[in-house]
This record gives C-alpha cells, sequence and structure tokens, in this order.
C-alpha cells in the first residue's frame, strides 16, 4: 500500500476528535489554520468547544526534546503528524483561489505538497470545500470513520406469511416459535394467513420466540395508538428491560407524544422512575435569529416550545379540554419533569431517569455516546427523529448519531428500534410528508 499524506480540515476534528488516530500508517498534516480554528473554538461551552479542547491537548501531548511538530513526530498508531507552517508571503501564484479565508488556506497547504509531487488526499466534512479541491485537481475524500450502513435500518415492520394454524397457537398460549425466520431483539412483526387472520409479535431473543404485546389497544394516558406501528411504539416504550429505544420517521408519526406518554404513566402512575428528562439539540432551522435574552430557564422555553406543546396536548387527551390547563400545570409544578439543552447534559449522572432526546438525527455519533454513557442504573433513553430533516451541515443519513446508534445497538437485548412510516398529525401534514 503506498503511503498516503492526508490534509485535513478544521471541520473533522469537530466532529470525530479522536481523528487525529486513524489514519494509520500514513501521513498526517495538520495546516497552522487548522489549529487557529480550534484555538477559537476551544472556549465553547458546547460540544464542539469540548472537542477543540481534546484535540488541542492531544497535539500538545505529542511534542517532546527530540523532535518537534515541525518535522513530524510519530505516534503508536503508525501515523507520522506534521503541522505545516503556511507561507502565505511567498504564495503559489497557481494556487487559484485568494487567502482571505481559513477554508482556502487549509486548501493552499493540500495544493502545495501536490505541487512537490506527494501523494496528497485532501480530507473534508464540507461539501463545498471538497469541490473546490477537486477542481484544484487535488484527491478529495469525506472523513467517513464513523459512517455507517444504513440499508436495513428504515424498513418497515415485517409481514410473514404462516399457516393459520400458528397464528391460532399464538393467541391461546400468548407466544410461538417460528421455525426459519431470523430475528433481531426486540423486532416487531405482523403474522399473516391467507385466511386474514393476523397477529402482531414481538422476538424475545432471550427465550428464542414472538410474544404478544404489552398494552396493545389500551391508552397511555389518553392516547391511544391509531395504526400497528404506534401499537409497537407503545409497546417498546413500556417494556422495563429495554434499556435504549429509536424511534425514527417523519413529523407526525407520533414518536415524540407517545414517548411523552409513556413516560408520564412510568413516572407519575407506576413510580418505575424518579423523572422524566427531555433534551434536544440546540440546532436552529433556518436561519438563526441570534442570542435570545433571559435566564437559561427562559431562553430554553423557545427551543424546547416542541415539547410542550406535546405535553399540553397529552394533558388534553387525558383529562379533557376544561380540565387540561390545571393537569398541565400538576405535571410541571410537580418537579418530576425538567427540559434541559443536550449541551448541559454532559458531566451529569442520571440513575433512574426516563430520559427522552428529540430530534436526535442532529446529534453526532460523539455526542450520542456522550449523552448514553450519562445513563445511570434504571435509566430508560429514548432516541426520536427524523434522518431526512437533518439541520447540522457535516451530518447526513449515515453519519448521525441516530443511525449511528441503531447500526451499533441493533444486536443488543437492551435496544430496540422501530421506524414509523405513517403519519398522523393530519392529512395535511401526511400528503406533506409524502410529495415534499
Amino acid at each position: 500500500m503506498n503511503k498516503k499524506t492526508f490534509v485535513v480540515d478544521t471541520n473533522v476534528f469537530l466532529y470525530d476528535p479522536y481523528a487525529i488516530r486513524k489514519f494509520k500508517e500514513n501521513d498526517l498534516i495538520i495546516p497552522l489554520s487548522v489549529l487557529e480554528e480550534l484555538d477559537k473554538y476551544k472556549k465553547k461551552p458546547n460540544e464542539l468547544g469540548k472537542n477543540a479542547r481534546e484535540v488541542l491537548r492531544y497535539i500538545d501531548s505529542l511534542a517532546s526534546d527530540e523532535k518537534t511538530l515541525a518535522e513530524g513526530i510519530t505516534i503508536p498508531e503508525g501515523t507520522t503528524i506534521r503541522i505545516y507552517l503556511d507561507q502565505q508571503e511567498e504564495k503559489n501564484h497557481y494556487f487559484p483561489l485568494p487567502l482571505d479565508r481559513h477554508a482556502n488556506q487549509i486548501l493552499y497547504v493540500a495544493f502545495n505538497l501536490k505541487q512537490e509531487n506527494e501523494n496528497v488526499v485532501f480530507v473534508s466534512k464540507d461539501f463545498i470545500t471538497r469541490v473546490k479541491a477537486e477542481a484544484m485537481g487535488l484527491e478529495v475524500e469525506d472523513y467517513e470513520n464513523l459512517k455507517v450502513s444504513t440499508d436495513n435500518v428504515f424498513q418497515k415492520i415485517r409481514t410473514i406469511h404462516v399457516e393459520k394454524r400458528i397464528i391460532d397457537m399464538f393467541y391461546k398460549d400468548g407466544s410461538v416459535v417460528l421455525e426459519g425466520e431470523s430475528f433481531r431483539p426486540n423486532e416487531y412483526c405482523i403474522l399473516q394467513s391467507l385466511e386474514n387472520s393476523s397477529a402482531v409479535c414481538t422476538y424475545n431473543k432471550k427465550k428464542g420466540r414472538l410474544e404478544s404485546l404489552i398494552n396493545a389497544n389500551k391508552g397511555v394516558w389518553g392516547v391511544h395508538p391509531l395504526n400497528v406501528e404506534q401499537k409497537c411504539v407503545l409497546d417498546l416504550l413500556l417494556r422495563d428491560d429495554v434499556h435504549l429505544i429509536s424511534l425514527m420517521g417523519p413529523a407526525g408519526t407520533g414518536k415524540t407524544l407517545l414517548a411523552l406518554a409513556c413516560g408520564l404513566m412510568k413516572v407519575f402512575d407506576e413510580n418505575e422512575y424518579t423523572k422524566i428528562l427531555v433534551s434536544r439539540p440546540i440546532i436552529p432551522l433556518g436561519k438563526d435569529i441570534g442570542f435570545l435574552p433571559g435566564t437559561k430557564e427562559e431562553k430554553l422555553q423557545h427551543w424546547m416550545q416542541p415539547i410542550y406543546d406535546n405535553l399540553e396536548v397529552v394533558c388534553q387527551m387525558s383529562n379533557g379540554e376544561a380540565n387540561a390547563q390545571s393537569a398541565l400545570d400538576f405535571v410541571m409544578s410537580s418537579n418530576k419533569i425538567e427540559v434541559e439543552a443536550v449541551t448541559y447534559i454532559r458531566g451529569r449522572t442520571l440513575p433512574k431517569v426516563y430520559m427522552i432526546i428529540d430530534e436526535a438525527q442532529n446529534l453526532t455519533p460523539h455526542e450520542m455516546k456522550t449523552i448514553i454513557s450519562r445513563a445511570g442504573k434504571g435509566t430508560k433513553v429514548i432516541l426520536t427523529g427524523d434522518v431526512s430533516q437533518i439541520d447540522n451541515p457535516y451530518l447526513d443519513i449515515d453519519t448521525n448519531g441516530l443511525s449511528y446508534v441503531a447500526s451499533c445497538f441493533k444486536d443488543q437485548p437492551i435496544y430496540g428500534q422501530i421506524f414509523l412510516h405513517k403519519t398522523e398529525r393530519s392529512e395535511l401534514a401526511a400528503i406533506a410528508a409524502e410529495v415534499m
């Protein structure tokens, strides 16, 4: 294998702070402009700031008396890391872009190395920067170390055709062993016979059999399932042996509403958890309106309004419109519901908490790992999101945290996932989700 020289953009390190160790047996060039950008990010109190600090600390730890980073230092993974000092006063006149921005300065380094006949590969998470590099004749790559295959993640609930006697046996015993079929833990399916007899089942990996659903047709805090997918979601949410759940699907399929309803039942009726913690990433849709005034709680009020809207709907459905406000006031004053930004979850330990992470498709795999690792004993984590509505510019359907979790945990008995396809919010929302 020919040794390559990788020139890495800043956004790669902000996406994966451990990327510096992933270019094994190759040369890794870090332009000075990248260090300057990381230095600007390190003071931010969010995940980007954390990642920037992590990278800078690691680079600083490499310094030694024998060699400098400008000369190149080889790490245990076999990667030789070198800091490239930009010589802008001696600009290569063949370089076609102005050096008035960091992205072009980083490209300038890759361009110069290419002119020196090195086997250069430019790596960036930014599509436009990759296009510019490619136009200059550079070999380019997206950073895909945390990319997963989602081919089998976003499938509908399977329908399996069987003889009617098997369905009859299932209803009689409450379970059935289905030979010749393989299932993931907590996978849902529909058994269907030629006589139009059917049954909805979930797979119990420990017992190796299909079992009936919990509370399949009953409502939870006034919320009733409107289709088979929602029946399966309620079953999964009510199972205390499933500690991590992914609910994926377009807007209006009931992901957040069902998660909140089951959380209210588990916290207020069954005392299974001490509280509900609801969080979502602070990423605006469209142009950001800038800083918001007020305390942290007042700032979060705007970002978390979709959560409050869903709570209001649940209180209306469980208590009627006349008593909805008093029920909502009771829930909010109980101190059993906490609304928090994802940024502030890091560093906490959360035992016996029913945790809902909304809009999880906008989180990176590392952010998702940080959140899930906060779960203490007895905590249940529900991730909801729509992978077709990703607002983070450096994430896509295969690299976002929600897809990453679904791929990594799919064979774990404590994990369950459902992709909802049918929108129940309104006819208008259903058509919009389909045609737009």
